[in-house]
């Protein structure tokens, strides 16, 4: 398995204009009111471009990666969640925390192991890396797909879902309309595939 990374706006900072300078936000400082090793949160010192200057909180938490697992009929394996802090039950992609100093690609396809038992076999796609709440908070997402995957056991994460399955992408269109899919990420690599599945 190898990883396939992509330029993004994560990768690389665009180059900026004047006009883009003078309409930046200035912070000044920050400083933190609460912090543990899933989240922190911070008061940043921050001057609007209209020179309107107040404190305004900023949410740090871990970085996240995931990974749609395809198959050769066109099925992604998909787990039925609930989330317990907006009472949400949803089908998602396996994914999680990136451990610190780990690469997003080895994450994911660790993720995908101890929580579905698939191992990905073949190139991880790097689709996007995206900042799912980018007004207050920063935790970058990597989002991956992979065709091709082998038995390598059962889950070790026991908590993680009510049920999997191997879901046609015929059928995602659908469960989006219903808000059976709500999780950010899966949304990116769900319309992701779907829109590039016809691509030769």
């Amino acid at each position: 398995m190898s990883v396939q990374h992509t330029t993004n706006g994560q990768d690389a900072k665009p180059a900026l204009t004047e006009e883009d300078q003078a309409s930046a936000w200035q912070v000044f400082g920050e400083r933190t009111i609460y912090e543990n090793r899933w989240v922190t949160v911070a008061l940043a010192d921050i001057q609007q471009p209209d020179g309107t200057r107040f404190e305004h909180h900023k949410v740090y938490l871990p970085p996240a990666a995931m990974v749609a697992m395809l198959d050769d009929q066109d099925r992604v394996y998909m787990m039925w969640r609930h989330r317990f802090v907006s009472d949400t039950w949803n089908w998602e992609l396996p994914g999680g925390v990136v451990d610190e100093g780990e690469d997003p690609g080895a994450a994911a396809a660790r993720e995908a192991v101890e929580e579905t038992g698939y191992r990905p076999t073949g190139d991880l796609e790097h689709v996007a890396t995206f900042e799912p709440m980018i007004g207050t908070v920063t935790s970058p997402h990597f989002v991956y797909v992979v065709r091709g995957v082998e038995r390598a056991g059962e889950p070790t994460e026991k908590n993680e879902s009510a049920r999997s399955e191997w879901v046609p992408l015929d059928k995602i269109p659908g469960l989006i309309a219903e808000g059976k899919i709500c999780n950010s990420g899966t949304l990116v690599a769900v319309l992701h595939l779907l829109a590039t599945r016809n691509r030769t």
